[in-house]
């Protein structure tokens, strides 16, 4: 960022005390609260986090530092719910995501697909967009999610979202548009996968893996350690 573009410094100060007030009203909300999904709380907590959101980006801008604390933004979490107590309709949105690992597996899966069909040579599984098109159409997508090794796939993330309505959709008026209308109040709940968790998990696995090892060493060596003698019963 050019200095004719960078914040002042009475506007980064602006930006801590716009913080500092945020963090009253969101602790006054929290003490009022009425119940686990307040939105009073719900609207203060965003309210927090663009504030913090806009002073980090500011003092990064100004001094080329950042805050040692992360909000999650207002996209990251789900609002309260306000749907039906009791719902007589739901629909589940899910999306997965692949990467095409292995083209030519693929290819060879879906020329089987085609010679089972007797349409062997058909140039639709000449290519990869073809060869796609005959695996969705063959299998379910549940099948295609335990399989997806075999059809030369590699899993990315994946979302699931359970939503509640008062009456079952009209048949066919949410085709075209599947994802477009959904009403994240009415949001019963929602399931993530994503490589980031396995990440975070993975790196805790390592730590374990080592404590495990220091553990192994430290037993190894008072195993090879001759002076040591058993504690006399007398005086445990």
């Amino acid at each position: 960022m050019s200095d004719a573009a960078q914040p002042t410094a009475a506007e980064v100060r602006a930006a801590a005390e716009a913080v500092k007030t945020a963090l009253d009203r969101h602790l006054a909300a929290v003490e009022r609260r009425s119940g686990e999904d307040d939105p009073a709380v719900y609207e203060a907590f965003n309210q927090l986090a663009a504030a913090a959101e806009v002073y980090d980006e500011l003092l990064y801008d100004r001094y080329d530092e950042v805050t040692p604390f992360e909000i999650p933004g207002a996209e990251d979490a789900l609002p309260p719910y306000t749907g039906p107590e009791e719902p007589n309709a739901l629909s589940v949105l899910i999306r997965r995501d692949y990467a095409v690992a292995e083209p030519q597996r693929l290819l060879a899966q879906a020329q089987r697909i085609e010679a089972a069909d007797g349409d062997e040579g058909s140039p639709a599984s000449g290519t990869v967009h073809g060869a796609l098109g005959l695996l969705f159409g063959e299998f379910e997508p549940d099948e295609i999610a335990s399989r997806h090794k075999e059809f030369g796939l590699e899993e990315g993330d994946s979302t699931l979202w359970v939503t509640a309505a008062d009456e079952p959709a009209e048949p066919g008026e949410w085709l075209e548009a599947p994802f477009e209308q959904v009403d994240a109040q009415q949001v019963v709940c929602r399931f993530d996968v994503s490589a980031v968790f396995d990440d975070e998990i993975g790196a805790l696995d390592d730590e374990d893996d080592e404590d495990a090892e220091d553990l192994e060493d430290l037993d190894t060596d008072l195993d090879e350690d001759e002076d040591l003698e058993p504690l006399d019963a007398d005086r445990r």
